[in-house]
């Protein structure tokens, strides 16, 4: 069933009341027409359109909600994305990125020195082109993206690669140090 088709289903008023009798606990038209405040006639219209849409069924002469409608929903809304693993051709520091970065942004930062070090050193190379010279609001830009979901912020994150030696600043513009390509080990 569809997101859209539910929705639908759902949009009318007492087609949602009856379902929410049969939700609460009605199992016969009597019942889903009393708690829903409406005729026989129409709880009988609403629930063929609901049964017809997989939201309610009967059984044994019993009205209930099938068991998973909504969550098979959900998942179809919200498919997983098995994200790919980052491949930057070093074992070591693959693991280290997996347990702080996830689809490009950083969701944490790590607490031990070299390794927060190894994490930023990743996010500036990415980010930033050698030999090219950013202005603050252009860094702030790239780095926002990178702390959306991390506990921490761009202006964190920019005094980080300052301080670790990541990027170089003179007068508001920043650029990518050239020996940060050197390899560092945790």
């Amino acid at each position: 069933m569809r997101q859209e088709t539910t929705v639908g289903l759902l949009a009318d008023s007492t087609r949602l009341r009856v379902f929410s009798a049969v939700v609460l606990g009605a199992t016969t038209l009597p019942e889903a027409a009393d708690a829903a405040g409406t005729g026989a006639r129409e709880a009988a219209t609403a629930l063929r359109r609901l049964e017809a849409g997989g939201l309610v069924e009967e059984s044994d002469g019993r009205l209930r909600v099938p068991e998973g409608v909504f969550e098979s929903l959900a998942r179809a809304a919200h498919p997983q994305v098995r994200e790919e693993p980052l491949r930057t051709g070093d074992r070591h520091l693959d693991t280290l990125l997996h347990h702080f970065v996830r689809d490009g942004r950083l969701i944490s930062l790590p607490g031990q020195l070299q390794r927060r070090r190894e994490v930023l050193r990743h996010l500036a190379l990415s980010s930033f082109e050698a030999g090219r010279r950013y202005p603050e609001p252009e860094v702030n830009d790239v780095l926002r993206v990178w702390a959306e979901r991390a506990r921490t912020d761009h202006v964190a994150l920019r005094r980080y690669l300052i301080e670790l030696n990541l990027l170089d600043r003179e007068e508001s513009v920043y650029w990518l140090r050239d020996d940060i390509r050197a390899d560092f080990h945790v």
